[in-house]
């Protein structure tokens, strides 16, 4: 379950699986305290378990998202740090889930040592370096290639009167795109950290549009500063109000960034999120000259 400002209500204990081996863990990512970023379980051993037993702990658990590892496929170059890795809202299955997959990998290298992890996911191949600094685990991961498109206007016009955003409250630098980096976003430029702050949105009817377009969230942004952002993420597709930081929305957003030229192909950029729900969380979002690919780094901490 959710409350009604998209933090995950407590979460009662996960029952054992029907294989009686799945162990339930809770990590916050994008965030060193446990109070702040974004809740995601990790279950370390998914082996046996089937779609519906995932679903199942995922719900209960009530997180945005639940990680579940089981073995490489067949045929994976380095087999013993190489997984598969799906992600599992309350809700359904979602493509990608880049807070999880940070939560996931820092849990392993608690377990096994900071390095380089390969993740198969349904987007596709996702490495993941882990680096230790004072004590404090950090994990890197690389998307899948991006790319955005256009978003129609009738769909624009759609996502903000569920919204409730006037389209004047739009900011003109940041046209209405659909960007993707293993899973689909749509982005909108707040005018104002104001206008950013204040939402309030129609649930079901932002949740239709969103499954007419199969977009994970709505990625909606304000700029600070030349390498600094605010952003949020409405989730109703998932089951959650509102997602505290989005790694696989922070991934996207970098690509559209870069694709519009809003900043260089050298750039490092850091996202706030979750500030209004109490759960602040930074996101760094790291683009490279002749690499597609984006990367989002952040912390995780163990909860509870």
């Amino acid at each position: 379950m959710t409350m009604t400002d998209g933090t995950a209500a407590p979460a009662s204990p996960v029952a054992p699986a029907s294989s009686g081996t799945a162990e339930v863990l809770r990590y916050t990512a994008f965030s060193a305290d446990p109070a702040g970023g974004n809740p995601a379980g990790v279950v370390l051993d998914a082996a046996g378990l089937d779609d519906t037993e995932l679903l199942r702990i995922a719900a209960e658990l009530g997180y945005s998202e639940t990680g579940f590892l089981t073995a490489p496929p067949e045929g994976a170059a380095e087999p013993d740090r190489s997984y598969t890795l799906r992600f599992f809202s309350p809700l359904a299955e979602v493509s990608f889930c880049g807070h999880a997959t940070v939560a996931t990998a820092v849990a392993l290298a608690e377990r096994r040592g900071a390095g380089e992890f390969v993740f198969t996911t349904p987007a596709g191949t996702v490495p993941v370096s882990v680096t230790e600094h004072d004590g404090v685990l950090r994990a890197t991961l690389t998307s899948v290639e991006p790319h955005t498109e256009e978003a129609a206007p009738e769909d624009v016009a759609e996502a903000l009167a569920a919204l409730d955003w006037p389209a004047a409250d739009l900011d003109p630098a940041f046209p209405p795109r659909v960007a993707y980096a293993g899973a689909r976003h749509l982005v909108l430029g707040a005018a104002t950290r104001e206008r950013l702050a204040d939402l309030d949105y129609d649930f079901d009817r932002l949740a239709a549009l969103m499954r007419k377009l199969d977009l994970t969230t709505v990625q909606l942004v304000w700029r600070e500063g030349e390498s600094v952002f605010h952003v949020r993420d409405p989730f109703p597709v998932g089951g959650v109000v509102e997602d505290p930081a989005t790694g696989a929305a922070a991934a996207a957003l970098g690509a559209y960034l870069r694709e519009r030229g809003l900043v260089g192909d050298d750039a490092t950029l850091t996202l706030h999120q979750g500030d209004d729900l109490g759960r602040p969380g930074v996101l760094e979002v790291t683009l490279r000259p002749g690499d597609p690919r984006v990367r989002v780094s952040g912390t995780a901490a163990r909860i509870g």
